[in-house]
Parts: structure tokens; sequence; C-alpha cells
């Protein structure tokens, strides 16, 4: 098939605007931040996936996030078993049935480093997280896609990467991916409004 000039002269406009269309649309670290840090988070529910090596299906758990800018998120599980944690500044708390455990953050980087992914991402702040990993984000705002990766030994012993996929100013998933090769997968479904 053979097409008319004007033809190819129109289909020549159109993949130039669409190549335009994607330069415009191309989101960095800085822009993606900003949009994090205006945006109202709130409440959210989850659905996290647990893919571990020793079992043959993954893990599956439910529930209720809160995060409440700055500094505090709020993981509560509801299924299969109910579990609440809370990270207020640097202190972790974590309650399961009948007990309770109080934690300061400072004494446990490792695990300071994987939940100050997911606090810094949605406080959308860049200088928190480029002090633990380094970071490049793909896509646009409509659709995109931030990957860290440890610079502290202490941390890459226990993750060896973590990537945070979302839209707009929301997260929708966030896949850490564990030193040892086991990973954990979890959807993030912002809450209807009341």
């Amino acid at each position: 098939m053979k097409l008319s000039r004007q033809a190819r002269r129109l289909l020549a406009a159109a993949v130039l605007a669409l190549g335009c269309v994607g330069e415009v649309a191309a989101l960095d670290v800085g822009e993606l931040m900003t949009t994090l840090a205006h945006s109202t988070h709130g409440a959210a529910t989850f659905t996290e996936k647990k893919y571990l090596a020793i079992l043959d299906a993954p893990v599956e758990s439910s529930g209720e996030l809160r995060f409440v800018p700055p500094a505090r998120l709020e993981k509560l599980t509801l299924k299969p078993s109910r579990e609440r944690l809370v990270l207020d500044g640097d202190v972790l708390t974590v309650e399961r049935g009948r007990r309770t455990h109080v934690l300061a953050l400072k004494d446990y980087p490792e695990v300071a480093g994987m939940i100050e992914s997911i606090r810094a991402t949605l406080a959308g702040d860049r200088s928190a997280l480029e002090r633990v990993y380094r970071l490049s984000v793909s896509g646009s705002r409509a659709r995109w896609s931030l990957a860290l990766v440890p610079l502290d030994v202490r941390i890459a012993r226990v993750v060896a990467r973590i990537r945070i996929d979302g839209a707009e100013g929301e997260v929708r998933t966030v896949e850490i991916v564990q030193a040892d090769g086991d990973r954990s997968v979890m959807t993030v479904e912002k809450a209807a409004a009341p």
C-alpha cells in the first residue's frame, strides 16, 4: 500500500507530536518528589504478597495504611492475623496480640532503611531517600517507577533493591527484593473519602 504525499505528511506530524508529548511527560526525581510532597495521602488499603524461597506459595496479608506527614506511618494488618505497626519519628511500635514492642530505629539500621524507603517516598523527602539509596525514576507523571538501590552496606546485606510504582502523587505498588532473593509486593489502593 502506497501512502499519498499528504498522508505521509500527516503521519510524520503525528509521529513528531507523539515524540514531543513523550519528552514533555518525562519525569525526573525532583519533579516526582515535589509531586509526592504536595499530595494528600491519608488512608489506604493494602494487599501484600511475600514470596519466600522456603515456601511453595506466597504468603498474603491485607489491611490498612495511614500516613500522616511528615513522619507517622501506620500499618494495620487485618488478615491473616492482626498486627499493628506504628512508626512515629524514629520509634517503631509493634503490637501483636497482647504484646507490644517498642524499638528505636537507630538500633536497627536495616529495618530503618526499608521503612524509610516508604515513609520518605510518601513525604516526597528526597534528601532522606538519598542518604540511604541511589535513586532513579522512569516513566511519566501518569505512570512512574522509582528504583531504590541501597548505598549503605548494612542495608544492602538485607535489601537488594526496592521499586515503587505510582501514578501522579499516589503510590500504587512497593516491591522489596531482599539480598537472599526473597521478595514482597505490596499493592496499595487509596481509601475512598468518607
